[in-house]
C-alpha cells in the first residue's frame, strides 16, 4: 500500500487539516503515496514549535548536538536501499543517481555537520588600547566575534534532489542549534519524512525538527511569513526566491537563497583531444544528470569558432547514445522529468528555439519505444546556431537542453558569459590553465570549474546576481545559519 503521510509538529505526527493529495511517479504515472496538505493554522503551529524548542536546542552541548546528527546519518545509511527506491519512485532519478547523488550524499552531510557541530565559533580579536576620554579611563579593550544562532529557521527545498538538498539544510542548522520547519517541495515530499523518522528516532527532541507539506502555494507562504520565523533558506525558482524575498525584507528575516542558473561553458580551440572529450563529458551530465533539472548544469555552451563544429558534432554524439527509459532498469542514463506540466515547458522551449532561429542537432522529439508508452520523458536536445539575445540562450529551461554559442576571442567569451541575469556556476576548459584561472576572475558567477564540472564540497556554494544570495556548504553553511555577535570587555 502507498505511505499516507501526517505531519510532524512538535514531536508529534499530525493529521493534516486540509487531506492529503497524492505523490506521482514521473516514471509509470502511477500513484507512489499521499503526503498531507497542511492549513496555514499548522504552518503556524510548526513555526511556534519550532520558537519553544529553540531556548533548550539553541544550549543543548555541541556534543549532544553532533551526537544526534551522527546517529542520524548512521540511520540513513542503515536504509539506503528502501530510501532510494522511494526517492527514485517520487522524482524519476535513476537507481544510481538516487543511491548515490541522494541518499548517500544526505547521509554524508549530516555526518559532516555532526563534525560541525564541534567547530570553535569564537574568534579572538586583537586587543585595543584606548585613551582616556568620554568613553572611560584607560585600558586595553578585548574582544570576540561569537557566532550564535539565527533561530527558527523555514527551510524549503526544491524538487529535484528530495535528500541532498533538505540534508544541506537542515544537518547545519541544527547543528549550530537552529530549529527548523521545513516545507518541501509538493512533487516529491515522501523522502522528507523519511528522513524526518530518521532524525526522530536519532533522538531530535521534539519542535526541534518539524514538517509541513502541501501542494499549494499557501503552506510555503505560510512557512515565510510566520512571524515566529527568523530565517528563510529557499532552493528553486528565482521568480519564486524573488517573492519570498520581498517578504523577508518587510520583516528584515535573514536569507540564504539559491535559485536558477544557467551556466555558461566557455571552450577554447587550445584544448586538445583529451581536453575536449573531457568538456563533452562535462557538458554532457546536462543531458543526464537529473535529466537537465539541476541549476548547475552548463546549459550554455560557448564554443570557440575553430574547435565549434568538432565540439557540436561531439556533443550530438554523446546525447544520441544516452539511454532514455525507466529509472529502475540498469541501462537506463537518462530518466523522466518531474511532472507533465514541466515536461510540456522543456518541449515548448525546444519549439521556441526552433522559431528564434536554432537548428536542433540532437534530440528535440519526444522519446518513444518499450518502457516509455506512460511517464514524462524528454529526449537530451542539442540547439546549434544560437545567437546571444535568443530566449533558449538567456532563460533557465531546467531540462536536458543545451545551447551552443560561437565565439572569437576571449573579449567576447567572458561579455557573452556575463550577459546574463544569472551567476552560479560557470565552466572554462582550455589548454592554457593559466588563462582559465585569469578569465575565472572576470566571470560574475558565485563558482567556476576549470576544467572539470566536479565541486569540492567544503568550497563556498552560491551565486551572484539572480542566482541567490548567501553561500552555504561546509563551514560557510554553519555562517551562514548563524548571527555573529560581539563580545566585548576591559583588559587588567
Amino acid at each position: 500500500m502507498s505511505p499516507i503521510e501526517a505531519l510532524y509538529i512538535g514531536g508529534e505526527w499530525v493529521a493534516p487539516d486540509g487531506g492529503h493529495y497524492a505523490v506521482t511517479d514521473p516514471a509509470t504515472e502511477e500513484v507512489v503515496g499521499l503526503a498531507p496538505e497542511a492549513s496555514r493554522a499548522q504552518v503556524y503551529a510548526a513555526a511556534e514549535a519550532a520558537r519553544a524548542a529553540f531556548a533548550t536546542w539553541s544550549r543543548t552541548a555541541p556534543e549532544e548536538r553532533a551526537a544526534i546528527l551522527d546517529r542520524a546519518a548512521t540511520l540513513m545509511a542503515r536504509d539506503a536501499d528502501a530510501h532510494a527506491r522511494l526517492a527514485r519512485a517520487e522524482s524519476g532519478a535513476t537507481t544510481a543517481t538516487a543511491r548515490g547523488m541522494q541518499v548517500a550524499v544526505a547521509a554524508a552531510r549530516f555526518r559532516r555537520y555532526a563534525r560541525g557541530a564541534l567547530e570553535p565559533v569564537e574568534q579572538a580579536l586583537p586587543p585595543q588600547i584606548n585613551e582616556a576620554g568620554p568613553m572611560g579611563p584607560s585600558g586595553v579593550v578585548g574582544a570576540l566575534a561569537v557566532r550564535r544562532p539565527v533561530g527558527v529557521v523555514a527551510c524549503i527545498t526544491s524538487y529535484n534532489n528530495p535528500w541532498a538538498n533538505p540534508a544541506g539544510k537542515i544537518a547545519p542548522a541544527l547543528a549550530m542549534g537552529n530549529t527548523v520547519v521545513v516545507k518541501p517541495a509538493p512533487q516529491d515530499p515522501l523522502s522528507v519524512y523519511a528522513m524526518t523518522r530518521a532524525l526522530a528516532e536519532a533522538g531530535v527532541p521534539a519542535g526541534v525538527v518539524n514538517v509541513v507539506t502541501g501542494s499549494a502555494p499557501a503552506v510555503g507562504e505560510a512557512a515565510v511569513d510566520s512571524p515566529e520565523v527568523d530565517m528563510v533558506s529557499f532552493t528553486g525558482s528565482t521568480a519564486v526566491g524573488q517573492a519570498i524575498g520581498a517578504v523577508c525584507g518587510r520583516a528584515m528575516k535573514r536569507q540564504l537563497m539559491e535559485l536558477g542558473g544557467k551556466g555558461a561553458a566557455l571552450v577554447f580551440e587550445d584544448v586538445d583531444d583529451r581536453g575536449l572529450d573531457a568538456a563533452v563529458r562535462g557538458i554532457g551530465t546536462t543531458f543526464s544528470f537529473y535529466s537537465g533539472q539541476i541549476c548547475t548544469a552548463p546549459t550554455r555552451v560557448l564554443a570557440q569558432r575553430p574547435i565549434h563544429d568538432r565540439l557540436v558534432e561531439k556533443l550530438a554524439a554523446y546525447a544520441r547514445v544516452l539511454t532514455v527509459g525507466p529509472p529502475a532498469e540498469r541501462g537506463t542514463v537518462v530518466g523522466p522529468v518531474i511532472s507533465a506540466a514541466h515536461r510540456d515547458r522543456v518541449e515548448g522551449y525546444v519549439a521556441l528555439g526552433l522559431k528564434e532561429g536554432a537548428r536542433v542537432v540532437a534530440g528535440g522529439e519526444r522519446p518513444a519505444g518499450p518502457g516509455l508508452e506512460r511517464g514524462f520523458y524528454v529526449a537530451p536536445t542539442l540547439l546549434a546556431d544560437c545567437a546571444p539575445g535568443m530566449r533558449v540562450v538567456r532563460e533557465e529551461i531546467f531540462g536536458p537542453v543545451v545551447v551552443v554559442v560561437p565565439f572569437d576571442d576571449e573579449e567576447e567569451a567572458v561579455a557573452l558569459a556575463n550577459d546574463t541575469d544569472y551567476g552560479l556556476i560557470d565552466y572554462v576548459w582550455s589548454g592554457d590553465v593559466a588563462r582559465a584561472f585569469r578569465l575565472a576572475g572576470r566571470l560574475r558567477s558565485g563558482g567556476v570549474g576549470i576544467n572539470t564540472i566536479g565541486r569540492n564540497m567544503e568550497a563556498p556554494f552560491g551565486g551572484f546576481k539572480r542566482s541567490g544570495i548567501g553561500r552555504d556548504v561546509g563551514s560557510y553553511a554553519l555562517h551562514a545559519y548563524s548571527e555573529l555577535q560581539a563580545v566585548v570587555w576591559p583588559g587588567g
